[in-house]
């Protein structure tokens, strides 16, 4: 893969109301609408240039906690802002794929070209069998995602789709009206994952880990076989920048003694997700503040050691880094006061020696 010469940042709307330990003293749990509106729209006024909205109907670190639904914030965000893209993220189980291409082409519209769908198949359990929906063993939840997202692909293409397959049975159906095509972003690690991705994916979001480790990933998707233009990457990364990377490592040092408080939502979570996703065995290799990887990416540091990173793993191929912080609003601010103008301005002047 040849580097990025201008990295895109994102930030992860807080759908759950935290992506860090959930009794940080200066970030209340908060997964409200009102909350992420604000987020979102600052988030667009600062540069920013995606959001990811994760998809659960419940909160997988307990049902008695609030959850921001998916796709009815993701429309009322793209009426909302301006010019940042609007990810919103698809389990397949939970919406037949023709209904769901005909939300995602209306949210196309709205927001005037600026939205994309994450399919992600599925980690979490109880979140499918306590409402009845069978949670089928992983290869299979791939297999189902390969039928749901080719159907979903051609009609967010315009075309009339006729499917016949094992899940889906589709006659002659087009939707309409059609512009552009949103964005196609598809998560997971796993072989199934890689295989669908290098077949059906626009953009692969790869969870935050070592380089080593995401340099082979992405070595293998790039040499797999496809038609159209090349997978592009992404990458999940929590973010702790400071002036010095001693008040960094402070900083973090601190989060991971209110994760030590709070470890029993995390180990119950880690309980109720499929153990063959792969993606947790990752977790496990690499402790981290975060979800997805989170500081396992390490853009933990001073502001030049974060924006130096950053520049590293564009060099490696990542194009898009979609970031949380804690506190959100706080941190998000610092990051790009501070981070993203370095980032922009080297890139800016490698561009000028090539």
């Amino acid at each position: 893969m040849g580097a990025v010469a201008q990295p895109r940042f994102g930030v992860w709307a807080v759908v759950y109301g935290s992506w860090g330990p959930f009794d940080h003293p200066d970030d209340p749990v908060d997964a409200s609408w009102e909350r992420n509106r604000r987020l979102i729209v600052e988030a667009d006024r600062l540069g920013f240039d995606s959001t990811l909205i994760a998809q659960h109907v419940v909160n997988p670190f307990g049902d008695e906690l609030d959850q921001l639904e998916t796709w009815t914030s993701a429309a009322a965000l793209a009426a909302l802002t301006e010019r940042i893209e609007i990810i919103a993220a698809i389990k397949p189980y939970l919406v037949h794929p023709v209904v769901l291409a005909k939300q995602a082409l209306q949210i196309q519209e709205i927001s005037g070209g600026r939205f994309g769908l994450n399919l992600v198949n599925a980690w979490y359990k109880p979140e499918l069998e306590r409402a009845g929906i069978p949670f089928a063993e992983h290869d299979e939840r791939y297999a189902y995602g390969r039928e749901w997202i080719s159907v979903v692909r051609g009609l967010l293409a315009g075309e009339r789709v006729s499917f016949e397959g094992k899940h889906f049975q589709v006659d002659g159906y087009q939707l309409r009206p059609a512009g552009s095509s949103p964005t196609v972003y598809v998560g997971g690690e796993s072989d199934p994952a890689r295989a669908l991705v290098a077949d059906k994916a626009d953009v692969w979001f790869i969870n935050g880990q070592p380089k080593e480790n995401v340099a082979r990933l992405i070595e293998d998707v790039a040499a797999r076989p496809r038609s159209g233009p090349p997978v592009r990457f992404g990458l999940s990364a929590f973010v702790v920048a400071r002036e010095t990377d001693a008040e960094a490592e402070a900083e973090l040092a601190a989060l991971w003694e209110l994760a030590e408080a709070g470890k029993a939502r995390w180990e119950a979570l880690v309980a109720d997700a499929d153990p063959k996703a792969v993606m947790f065995q990752t977790f496990a290799k690499y402790p981290h503040i975060g979800t997805n990887g989170g500081t396992a990416a390490g853009l933990v540091g001073s502001y030049d050691t974060v924006a130096q990173r950053i520049r590293e793993w564009a060099d490696l191929g990542i194009e898009t880094f979609m970031v949380q912080f804690q506190p959100f609003e706080a941190e998000m601010r610092r990051f790009a006061e501070h981070v993203i103008p370095r980032v922009r301005l080297t890139s800016s002047k490698l561009e000028l020696a090539r």
